[in-house]
């Protein structure tokens, strides 16, 4: 793979993240967030400064998301029946959605109170 062309593998890239999108209703939820934020944005208008957070704390959930599907795909894949290890990769992942997804709301929230 590493022979592969940057559009190859730009390519290798987008199929992932139409794989993500089809496959999980997590991320197809986090995009819809995340065009809401741009909507609030485009609303608001505010400085330049918010939108490079908004775009951070967006980009922040989403990359969370498109690991623990990744990981979360793995796992059931090498591991199919329950696990107890496998459990503790998958719930640890799903943990750090959840961190991503609270930074998101607690800059929103800032955002909103300012």
């Amino acid at each position: 793979m590493k022979a592969q062309g940057l559009l190859r593998r730009l390519g290798f890239a987008l199929s992932g993240l139409a794989l993500a999108f089809s496959r999980e209703r997590s991320v197809r939820t986090h995009v819809l967030a995340g065009a809401a934020v741009l909507a609030v944005l485009l609303i608001t208008r505010p400085p330049a400064v918010w939108w490079a957070i908004a775009a951070l704390v967006v980009g922040l959930v989403l990359v969370a998301e498109l690991l623990n599907t990744a990981i979360e795909a793995l796992a059931d894949r090498l591991h199919p029946e329950h696990h107890p290890e496998i459990r503790v990769v998958k719930d640890v992942a799903a943990a750090a959605v959840l961190l991503a997804s609270i930074v998101a709301v607690l800059v929103a929230l800032i955002f909103l109170l300012r």
